[in-house]
C-alpha cells in the first residue's frame, strides 16, 4: 500500500495525531506530559509553528497546528524523535514509542468560509477527555483536565506557542475573557449533555481521511501534486519574507551563542578549515533546529559548497570529537521558551 502523502505548504493547518506503539500508554506520569510539551515548545520556536489546540491522552495525542513555513516533516521528526529518545532514556530501553507513521490531516482554516472545519477539529480535540470518560459532566469540569489547551483558554494565558484567537473567532466569539468563558461553557455543556460526542456530519468529515475541508480545498491540495513548488497560501496565514526571516533569526542566535559556548570568536569560522569539529557541530545544531538550508549554513560558517555541509554533518555523526561538541551545545543551548 502506498504511504499517505504529506502536503507541505506555507500557512498549512493540520490535525496531527499519533498513538503509542501497540496501543501502549505513552504519557504514564507528569514528567512524560511535561517532556512532550517541552519538546513541542522547542519545535514551535525553531520551526515557527503555532498550536491552536492540543490534548495529551494516555496512549495518544492530538494537535491542531499551523506551519507558517512548509516544514511539517522536519518539525514532526524533531518532536517525535526527540521525545521518543528521552522517553526511552528514562526507562533504559530502546525501540519505537509511537505506532507507525503519525497522521497529518490538512485542515481548511485560513478563510471565513473554512471556519466550520477549523472549529470542528479544535472542539474534537478539546472534547477528547469527555469521550474517554476522564473529565466532563459527572466526571468533573472538562477544563480541570490539565493536559489540554482548554485550561489555557479559560485562564487567558498559556505558552507563547499557543494561539486561542483563531478558534474563538471561528465560533464568532470575542477574544476577551467573555468570549473565552463562552467557549468554555459551550464545551462543558457538550461534555455534560453529549459526553463529548460530535455530530454525525462532523464525524463523517473527520473520518474522511486525507483532508478536512470543502471541494475547493480538496482541489487546491490536489493541484499541489501537479505543481509541487507552487505552494498553497491561505488568506490570513503568515507568508512572504517573514517566513524566511524566522529560520535565519533563530539560526543566527544559535551560531552566536554556540560560538561563545565553544570559546570561539566571530572571526574564527572564516579562518578555520571547513571540517573543523566545532564548525561541523554548529552546522549540525543549526540544521536540526531551524529551517535554514545547507546553502545558508555553508555561507554563514564558511564551509564551502552546500553539498559539503550534508557530507560533513553525516561524517561528523560518527566523529567522537564532533559528537562531544554537539552534546555540549545541546546541553548549553536549549531552545528559548
Amino acid at each position: 500500500m502506498a504511504r499517505p502523502l504529506r502536503f507541505e505548504y506555507p500557512g498549512a493547518v493540520y490535525h496531527l495525531m499519533a498513538r503509542g506503539d501497540g496501543g501502549k500508554t505513552v504519557f504514564t506520569d507528569r514528567d512524560d506530559h511535561l517532556l512532550f510539551l517541552h519538546r513541542l515548545g522547542e519545535v514551535c520556536k525553531s520551526r515557527g509553528w503555532v498550536i491552536h489546540a492540543w490534548v495529551l491522552m494516555g496512549n495518544h495525542f492530538h494537535l491542531l497546528a499551523e506551519t507558517p513555513e512548509p516544514n511539517l516533516v522536519s518539525g514532526m521528526r524533531l518532536l517525535l524523535g526527540g521525545f521518543s529518545q528521552a522517553w526511552n532514556r528514562r526507562r533504559n530501553r530502546k525501540g519505537h514509542v509511537f505506532q507507525g507513521r503519525y497522521k497529518s490531516i490538512p485542515v481548511a482554516g485560513g478563510q471565513a468560509a473554512d471556519a466550520a472545519h477549523f472549529k470542528t477539529v479544535a472542539d474534537y480535540i478539546h472534547l477528547n477527555p469527555a469521550r474517554s470518560g476522564i473529565a466532563g459532566g459527572t466526571n468533573g469540569p472538562l477544563a480541570d483536565y490539565e493536559w489540554s489547551s482548554l485550561p489555557c483558554y479559560r485562564k487567558g494565558k498559556g505558552p507563547a506557542w499557543l494561539s486561542c484567537d483563531r478558534v474563538l473567532q471561528a465560533h464568532d466569539l470575542s477574544t476577551d475573557p467573555r468570549g473565552r468563558r463562552a467557549y468554555g461553557d459551550y464545551l462543558e455543556a457538550r461534555a455534560s449533555e453529549h459526553k463529548g460526542r460530535m455530530s454525525e456530519s462532523a464525524m463523517a468529515a473527520l473520518r474522511r481521511g486525507w483532508y478536512l475541508g470543502d471541494e475547493t480545498f480538496k482541489d487546491r491540495l490536489l493541484n499541489l501534486l501537479d505543481k509541487p513548488n507552487s505552494g498553497l497560501r491561505e488568506k490570513g496565514s503568515l507568508s512572504g519574507r517573514v517566513l524566511g526571516d524566522h529560520g535565519e533569526h533563530e539560526a543566527e542566535r544559535l551560531i552566536a551563542e554556540g560560538l561563545a559556548a565553544l570559546g570561539m570568536a566571530e572571526t574564527d569560522p572564516p579562518i578555520l578549515r571547513k571540517g573543523d569539529p566545532g564548525k561541523v557541530a554548529l552546522a549540525t545544531l543549526v540544521r536540526s533546529r531551524t529551517s535554514v538550508g545547507n546553502l545558508w549554513v555553508a555561507q554563514r560558517l564558511h564551509m564551502g559548497h552546500d553539498r559539503s555541509v550534508s557530507r560533513l554533518i553525516r561524517q561528523g555523526s560518527s566523529d567522537p570529537e564532533v559528537v562531544e561538541f554537539v552534546r555540549r551545545l545541546e546541553k548549553m543551548l536549549p531552545c528559548e521558551d
